[in-house]
């Protein structure tokens, strides 16, 4: 056997190429010899604890962690990386059975270490699965860490110069002058849900198209710059829904804010102050919400400043501070009017009270707030008031 460890090892490589796919399809002329090299390194190691008479151990596969790396930077599955193994402990095998073909003197002697050639499947191929999973996950850290940079040079305006963030752009499908969106999401931290790291996973998860879009976890949120849909922003915004619904099956309920569709990667930081505005309409609500669906005064809402809360009368603050602290009726009455095109009739079924009680409502507010509720001016006043002090209650 050891005069014949390089006629095996090429018989076994030739074996791999011919029943594994995935090897023969590459033109990388060194893989080859990589894998007659693994083949004969493992042969040997076999042959080794022969003739010391042991059990082989995950120390005599040294370099099994290298070869390993290189399968899962050419981006061999584990399944075929397996196979490939065994298909070469096959190939050791009838070469015993060969030599004894040659030698029936040794049959006996061939007979006794069945065993051994077990012994170093087990231990040889539990040795390159962990190899496999190490390397997987050391490209998986090395991948996120460009991803998370990549993001950076986008969110501070930066055209990426370095070649492996430029390449990732343009595997990820993102470019100078191609329609994209924007996505921010992020959990409400309170006792019933908290942005621990498992829930961050699954958002990112859910967010993640293949080969569509750049999805990664900073601080404490799920960012995501996502190519549009060719058919248009509706499907684009329409896959982003249903992956978002789907977790909350899982027990996960994240507030998500989409922007406006922006053309090319340059327009990234604006697109992301938009998803996170969009993402503030929702007050912690979970769910996802499109700053091309908000209305205008949501929009004039979310982008006040503290002056346009000043403006606010102290009798319109106090009104909606107290009636959204015993429960908003009078606030979600107003809303229900507005919604309705002032038409109490169409509000009161909507509220599911008799339209008598939302004309006492109504005057109450007016009462209270010194708005006459018939006047349209006033009336768009009092409702900037009220989303106003709403939202700084919330």
């Amino acid at each position: 056997m050891r005069g014949r460890v390089d006629e095996i090892a090429e018989g076994a490589t030739a074996a791999i190429w011919d029943q594994v796919d995935v090897y023969s399809s590459f033109e990388d002329r060194t893989l080859r010899s990589e894998v007659q090299s693994h083949c004969r390194q493992v042969f040997g190691a076999f042959l080794s604890s022969v003739e010391d008479r042991r059990n082989p151990i995950r120390r005599d596969f040294p370099w099994t962690g290298r070869h390993a790396m290189r399968r899962v930077d050419l981006g061999v599955a584990l399944p075929d990386f397996m196979k490939a193994f065994r298909i070469g402990q096959i190939q050791l095998w009838d070469g015993v059975l060969d030599g004894v073909a040659h030698h029936p003197e040794t049959k006996d002697a061939a007979l006794t270490i069945v065993g051994q050639v077990m012994r170093t499947i087990e231990v040889g191929s539990t040795a390159a699965a962990e190899a496999y999973l190490e390397a997987q996950q050391f490209q998986l850290a090395d991948s996120a860490r460009l991803a998370r940079d990549l993001l950076d040079d986008l969110l501070e305006g930066r055209p990426p110069t370095v070649q492996p963030r430029v390449q990732m752009l343009a595997e990820v499908g993102i470019a100078e002058d191609s329609p994209l969106v924007v996505v921010a999401g992020s959990f409400t931290v309170n006792a019933e849900q908290s942005a621990d790291r498992t829930s961050q996973a699954m958002l990112r998860s859910a967010l993640t198209n293949p080969g569509r879009g750049l999805v990664v976890v900073r601080h404490d949120e799920v960012v995501a710059v996502m190519p549009v849909d060719p058919s248009g922003e509706e499907r684009t915004l329409a896959r982003i829904r249903a992956g978002i619904a789907s977790l909350s099956g899982r027990g996960v309920f994240p507030s998500v804010g989409v922007s406006s569709v922006r053309q090319g990667f340059l327009d990234v930081p604006e697109a992301y102050e938009e998803a996170r505005l969009a993402r503030r309409s929702l007050r912690g609500r979970a769910g996802v919400q499109s700053l091309s669906t908000m209305s205008t005064l949501d929009y004039l809402v979310q982008t006040h400043d503290r002056t346009a809360r000043r403006l606010v009368r102290p009798e319109v603050r106090a009104f909606v501070q107290e009636d959204l602290a015993s429960g908003g009726t009078f606030v979600e009455t107003l809303r229900q009017y507005v919604a309705c095109d002032l038409n109490a009739k169409l509000a009161a079924m909507a509220l599911h009270v008799h339209a008598n009680t939302v004309y006492y409502r109504l005057e109450r507010i007016a009462e209270r707030t010194g708005c006459d509720v018939r006047r349209v001016e006033e009336l768009i006043d009092l409702l900037l008031a009220v989303s106003l002090v709403s939202g700084s209650s919330d």
